[in-house]
């Protein structure tokens, strides 16, 4: 379906998380089209991985199911879109275009549940948490809610990738957090909020 249209070449085919960390960064594509579920792996770990190596390449997650952890965890490894399988055809092509144009494309149902599930349950008292960080801490906050990387986010504070690792390690102590993607939505909660 791709490969037909006059404005899109399909550039390579990968059916393993090992082989398109191969392929991906020797093709650099403007889009790589990454399933969530793979044999051998996560294409969340793919597009993290490739990410780091070239964040030119933007990635559309393409998943059978509607999970906001993998939501989270795709925006946090820097995907540009992530949409059901659900999809009609001509939807799809509209996603690459949009995602390849540098639009950002998340599922509306997926992203309806995601804010939904921010706004029950999440009261003042962790808004009070943020009290506990440190200046650093907040600004590495802010850059995790902004989807970059430990590498990215060392990049642009002129630190470390292990010391960002340490801090982020610190910071999500502090907030009673396991994951990167619980920062992240917490960040877009306060934005949201903000608003």
């Amino acid at each position: 379906m791709l490969s037909v249209e006059d404005d899109i070449e399909v550039v390579g085919e990968a059916g393993t998380a090992a082989d398109a960390l191969v392929r991906i960064p020797a093709a650099r594509p403007d889009v790589a089209i990454l399933d969530v579920r793979l044999p051998d792996g996560s294409g969340v770990e793919v597009c993290r991985e490739v990410r780091a190596l070239d964040e030119s390449i933007k990635c559309l997650m393409l998943t059978s199911y509607a999970d906001d952890e993998a939501l989270f965890d795709a925006i946090m490894a820097g995907a540009s879109g992530y949409v059901l399988k659900a999809i009609r055809g001509n939807e799809l092509l509209s996603a690459v275009r949009d995602v390849a144009a540098g639009r950002s494309l998340l599922d509306p149902a997926a992203t309806a549940r995601v804010l939904e599930r921010l706004r029950d349950g999440h009261g003042a008292r962790n808004d009070d948490r943020l009290a506990a960080l440190t200046e650093q801490e907040r600004r590495i906050l802010d850059l995790i809610g902004e989807g970059l990387t430990n590498r990215a986010i060392g990049e642009r504070l002129h630190l470390a990738e292990k010391t960002i690792k340490n801090y982020v390690s610190g910071l999500l102590s502090k907030l009673g957090m396991e994951r990167r993607s619980q920062a992240a939505a917490y960040v877009a909660r306060l934005q949201a909020e903000r608003r």
